[in-house]
């Protein structure tokens, strides 16, 4: 019921986040408004079936929601603002916050989405130091909002939404590779961090 409710909202939160995207991307196209409008429903009703009416529901949805923009704008010009990953960390953590006193164990989740936070953040900053070529310091920065939620899911979630992440960010890339036939050119890596959080989230949820 949750989701069913859901989507419409999802529907209506892509379609007025969509101009968002404006100062980085230029001109939104109507389809790709639509599409992100249709993509945030998709998710928010995913999210809404999953979790159900619990007290980390609005933590996701904005997840959700500002991932989805993140996403399209890092697929159109390879770049995750810092306009939208930066205030992630306060908002996400506020919004654990909040949930915590109403969730079982739930400061010690909050606990453990904080250690989560730093420990992906130190993990693509070291990749991005060893390999700049590879993880640019959007990927970095959006990292710590990540971990912030798979820590709060637990250990086995936070190392599902890695593992995820990279499984399939290096299946598209070893395509990508293969259809190019050479290494060059930017590869957008932020869809497939949400995707892979995503599907921990899942997973672990309830």
């Amino acid at each position: 019921m949750v989701g069913l409710v859901l989507v419409p909202v999802g529907l209506v939160v892509g379609l007025l986040a969509a101009p968002l995207a404006v100062p980085f991307t230029g001109e939104v196209p109507r389809r790709r408004r639509i599409l992100m409008g249709l993509v945030t429903a998709a998710v928010f009703g995913i999210l809404g079936w999953r979790v159900g009416p619990e007290p980390i529901l609005p933590a996701l949805l904005y997840l959700a929601a500002a991932g989805t923009l993140l996403a399209f704008i890092d697929v159109a010009v390879k770049r995750l603002p810092d306009r939208f990953t930066l205030p992630s960390y306060g908002i996400g953590a506020a919004l654990l916050a909040v949930a915590a006193p109403f969730t079982e164990e739930g400061m010690q989740r909050f606990q453990h989405a904080l250690i989560g936070m730093v420990v992906l953040f130190v993990l693509y900053f070291v990749q991005a130091f060893l390999a700049p070529s590879g993880i640019g310091m959007g990927d970095v920065k959006l990292s710590g909002v990540l971990g912030l939620y798979l820590g709060w899911f637990g250990q086995d979630a936070w190392m599902a939404g890695v593992l995820a992440t990279y499984f399939i960010g290096g299946l598209v890339g070893v395509g990508l590779m293969i259809v190019r036939r050479t290494r060059k050119g930017e590869f957008p890596f932020g869809p497939y961090m949400f995707v892979g959080t995503l599907i921990a989230v899942l997973a672990f949820a309830g």
